[in-house]
């Protein structure tokens, strides 16, 4: 027999065997292109296809990253709330007269429990290991206890942000401003009485001029209410940097319009009493649950010592208020990135489809098509063996 008819059968055989290759290849993969000489055009849009779905994936593994660490934030914010909430309390108790020196010694155990919770929540820890709220510097405890009992903030206000999505970031770390931030009194004027007051007055204010408050709070001259005994009775001296501003006869009920505020004056005042109404200052959440803490467990049983108490307690009360919306706006805040991960997570999990869909399109198999070639095409070698077979009446494994 003809040599070619061996060589063009091998040839046959060879060719028949690589598309057999080629169809299981497609029918295990589910791709009808896997290398660019199969298709340059649809090889380069599915390869780009999949860099963007290999981005997605990445960006999913930091969504889920970040709703880890802010949903561990949210949380202790919520607890910080309840604890500020708890502490609110326990001053108005204080503040309502029904308590004795030993329940307030009880109430400033409980504010001095609440400090130390404070500390512990604040130097939190996440799951990875990192401080929540550090910043930054995540692997340092932000909050230092110092040797004389205040707590230094060593972390920093740095931001991190990370791509969750196309062209969509949010930030990655927290920081402690929310445990530092506020200004002590009403966040505009701190009222302080004077250690050596023997009356029974406080004096407590609220803002009714915004502009001329906000002037007083960013510059630095106190004003002092002094009281002195007059002709007709105690008679109140307001004055700011040497200058009298107002003075007049005390009344019940007083009320005095002083650095954008009208301060009314509870209880009786004696002569040499003095208030002073200073710029509002940064505090800490920290120092100031100390100061309640400090302020119910020196509380003294004369008149001018509950004075004293109150006039601490209803200024603090001011400071706390701030803290308590401080953690609202961030628990706001850190649901607004919550949600936009979870917005990120539907809109990556549809353009991951759509992706997917794309490089089926390219580059795809027809799988039941394929599978019907490849029967086809093992039935025909099949048939070519047996056909070589009985065309050179020998066994075709005696050339093998």
């Amino acid at each position: 027999m003809d040599l070619n008819f061996y060589t063009n059968f091998a040839q046959n055989v060879g060719q028949q065997e690589a598309a057999i290759n080629t169809l299981q290849a497609q029918v295990a993969s589910g791709y009808a292109v896997q290398t660019p000489d199969q298709g340059p055009a649809a090889y380069e849009t599915a390869s780009f296809a999949n860099d963007q779905i290999g981005q997605i994936s990445a960006d999913n593994t930091t969504q889920a990253a970040i709703q880890n660490q802010l949903g561990s934030v949210g949380g202790l914010l919520t607890s910080v709330s309840n604890l500020f909430d708890n502490v609110q309390s326990v001053a108005e108790q204080a503040l309502n007269g029904a308590t004795n020196s030993s329940d307030q010694q009880e109430l400033s155990t409980q504010v001095s429990s609440s400090l130390s919770q404070l500390i512990g929540l604040a130097n939190t820890t996440g799951s990875n290991g990192q401080y929540l709220f550090g910043g930054s510097r995540g692997n340092i405890a932000p909050f230092q206890v110092q040797s004389d009992g205040s707590v230094l903030y060593i972390g920093d206000n740095a931001q991190s942000l990370a791509n969750i999505a196309p062209g969509t970031s949010v930030p990655t770390i927290s920081n402690g401003e929310v445990f530092v931030s506020s200004l002590n009194g009403d966040g505009i004027a701190n009222v302080t009485a004077a250690s050596s007051n023997t009356g029974s007055a406080g004096l407590t204010g609220v803002v009714i001029n915004p502009v001329t408050s906000a002037a007083f709070q960013q510059g630095s001259t106190p004003i002092t209410v002094s009281f002195s005994q007059g002709a007709n009775g105690v008679v109140y001296t307001a004055a700011a940097g040497g200058n009298v501003i107002s003075t007049g006869n005390v009344t019940s009920g007083l009320t005095l319009q002083l650095a954008g505020e009208e301060f009314t004056l509870s209880g009786s005042p004696a002569a040499g009493d003095q208030f002073t109404i200073a710029p509002a200052r940064p505090t800490t959440a920290f120092a100031l649950l100390q100061t309640i803490a400090t302020a119910l467990a020196d509380t003294g049983n004369t008149p001018a010592q509950g004075a004293q108490t109150r006039q601490i307690l209803n200024t603090s009360l001011g400071a706390l208020a701030q803290y308590q919306q401080a953690v609202v706006t961030a628990q706001a805040q850190n649901g607004v990135t919550l949600q936009a991960v979870s917005n990120a997570k539907t809109g990556n999990a549809s353009q991951s489809n759509a992706l997917q869909g794309a490089v089926q399109t390219a580059v795809g198999a027809n799988i039941p098509v394929a599978i019907d070639n490849l029967d086809q095409s093992v039935t025909a070698l099949e048939a070519a063996f047996k056909a070589f077979a009985s065309a050179s009446s020998l066994s075709l494994f005696q050339y093998l």
